[in-house]
């Protein structure tokens, strides 16, 4: 059995890239919890399919929890080593660099006192039922969220939830299409109506996370071409940005476009997935203790984050932040989701000491 000073941090990163997990995530959970026995500590699966382990000093104090996840976008990506120290591979960066990073400080830091909580999520990059059930069942003085940061310290990011616009007009011969409602029609206006409704709805321009924004994503509408379509959908994406909260969006939006629809036609405004959690906007105090340690010991930024994650739904319990090796995009354009996904191997080294030595400072018994 290895224990945690023998931990080969590449070794592990490698293992999981090359371990698919955009379908399912069954083997790179398996390697998980086997790392982590292998460290010398038992995981738990919840029913939710989270992995959790954690260490607990004697000493009371305060409560850490280091957080990312084990599913990846599709398609996998096989692994590949390119020049100098960078590898690639679907997850590489996202976010298999990060929990690379925080498993290595997770076995190694000196945990003087209160306790350490390693909570891997299995589904990030869809539902977020894992976050959403850690939000009901997990409580603690500050998140470490693992993603992509280029080492910064990120303390901010908006929300992202996704819904429907539905517009019921009436079917028809297109031979005579005055004796319809046509559908799809009606969508041009609403979605220059889409366009206005931050302006005269939204939360305004945030201090640290700019302007909200509501992008009509997909429309689809009509059931043969010689009929008046009495049905058109348009699938949207909002990023929010505080106080608004997704609780209360649908309705705001469907009563502003309301208003720009033709006579004798409906809508109604839903959410993609009601039932699983989406992540809300949040900002966590840039002076917060647990900001300005890992700021100091990474010598990253402090920053927004540019992109939704699991860090909303433990910001309103604790001080949270997002962390990690690896960036979202590059000069060249997108890495994080795409073909050419990368990190580099040095920074994953990097991200795990900064997590190590913060969390040392925060759980030591001279605090």
């Amino acid at each position: 059995m290895a224990d945690a000073a023998t931990f080969d941090i590449d070794a592990f990163h490698r293992e999981a890239v090359e371990t698919p997990s955009h379908d399912a995530v069954d083997e790179m959970r398996d390697l998980l919890v086997d790392a982590l026995a292998d460290g010398g500590h038992e995981a738990t699966v919840d029913e939710a399919g989270n992995v959790l382990a954690s260490r607990e000093a004697a000493e009371e104090g305060p409560h850490l929890v280091l957080n990312t996840h084990i599913d990846t976008v599709p398609p996998h990506v096989p692994f590949r080593e390119g020049e100098d120290d960078v590898v690639r591979g679907r997850g590489s960066c996202d976010a298999k660099g990060p929990l690379a990073a925080l498993l290595a400080a997770f076995l190694r830091a000196d945990v003087g006192a209160g306790r350490l909580t390693l909570a891997i999520t299995p589904d990030e990059e869809t539902h977020q039922t894992g976050a959403g059930h850690l939000e009901e069942t997990l409580s603690a003085d500050g998140y470490v969220v693992g993603e992509p940061t280029d080492l910064d310290v990120c303390t901010a990011a908006r929300g992202q939830f996704e819904g429907r616009v539905t517009i019921h007009g009436e079917s028809a011969h297109a031979s005579d299409p005055a004796d319809g409602a046509n559908a799809i029609r009606a969508a041009a206006p609403i979605m220059q109506a889409m366009e206005s409704y931050s302006e005269h709805h939204g939360p305004g321009e945030h201090e640290t996370l700019g302007r909200p924004t509501l992008t009509p994503s997909m429309i689809e509408g009509g059931e043969a071409p010689n009929q008046v379509p009495a049905e058109c959908t348009i699938t949207f994406d909002r990023r929010s940005v505080p106080p608004e909260t997704s609780d209360e969006f649908p309705e705001r939006l469907e009563a502003h476009l309301g208003q720009w629809l033709p006579d004798g036609m409906s809508l109604d405004v839903s959410l993609v997935r009601p039932d699983t959690p989406f992540p809300e906007a949040f900002e966590t105090d840039r002076e917060a203790t647990l900001v300005q340690t890992l700021a100091a010991e990474s010598g990253g930024a402090i920053r927004p984050f540019g992109a939704a994650t699991e860090a909303a739904h433990f910001a309103p319990d604790a001080p949270t932040v997002v962390f990690g090796p690896g960036v979202l995009a590059d000069e060249e354009g997108a890495v994080a989701h795409s073909e050419r996904e990368y990190v580099r191997r040095s920074e994953i080294h990097e991200a795990a000491a900064a997590v190590e030595a913060t969390v040392e400072r925060l759980l030591s018994t001279s605090r």
